[in-house]
Formats: C-alpha cells, structure tokens, sequence
C-alpha cells in the first residue's frame, strides 16, 4: 500500500485543482480585476438626432456606422445593439433598429429613438415674436 500512496496524492492534488479552477470562472476568485468588454455598435446621442425619415441607406451608414446585424430575410432591418460586460454582469444593454421602406429610412425603434411625431423646425414660436 506504500507504493499507491505516492501516486495517488499528486492525482488528487491535480483533480482539487482542477475543481477549484472551474468553479473561479463562476464565482470569480476576490482581487481578480476583469476587463470591461465592449461588444456592438457604440451609438451616441448626437448620431440618432441626425437621423430623419427619408434618409437614404448611404447616408444612415455614414450617420449610424455598419450595423451590427443585417438580416438576409429582413433586408428592410438593422439592427444597432451595444452590449458592456464586466465578466459574467452586463453593465448596460442597448438595442436600436431603423426600418427602411425601399431604400429610405422609414422609423426607428428602441429606448433611444427619436421622436419624431414632434414637430423639428427651427423657426420660434409666433406667439413669441408676435408685436400685439
């Protein structure tokens, strides 16, 4: 039995170690720093004011950047999503999908799209400059 001892104590050592390094992948191991890891379209809110219906999909590419996802059986969608992750948390999460009919920008969808029931002129108020 002197001679099984040897062996069997690295094996062990090897098989705890092993153990404890798969379960450091999900608890995560104190003082370990993990990166942020940023995955998608960084789109920014000066980017999606630019957009307007009518816009064609040369100039959203310009505004917006290469979508993130261009699907082959959607081909009037894409999709903008953004993703930050800290190791196994996600830190923030944004998605934001154009609509085009034809070859024209049609809507905008997701937490950040622009409103554009609201009217967009520059011009003041006449009920401001008006001299009554």
């Amino acid at each position: 039995m002197s001679r099984v001892t040897p062996l069997f104590r690295p094996l062990l050592a090897g098989c705890l170690l092993t153990a404890l390094a798969a379960c450091g992948s999900n608890f995560g191991f104190p003082g370990v720093y993990r990166i942020n890891v940023e995955q998608g379209n960084v789109v920014t809110e000066e980017m999606v004011e630019q957009l307007r219906p009518g816009l064609n999909r040369r100039q959203v590419r310009y505004i917006m950047g290469t979508p993130l996802i261009e699907d082959a059986f959607h081909d009037n969608r894409w999709d903008y999503r953004y993703l930050l992750r800290n190791g196994n948390e996600s830190l923030s999460e944004t998605q934001l999908t154009l609509w085009f009919e034809g070859d024209e920008l049609a809507r905008v969808e997701g937490a950040d799209a622009p409103n554009w029931d609201e009217p967009q002129s520059d011009d003041p108020d006449p009920d401001e400059t008006s001299d009554s």
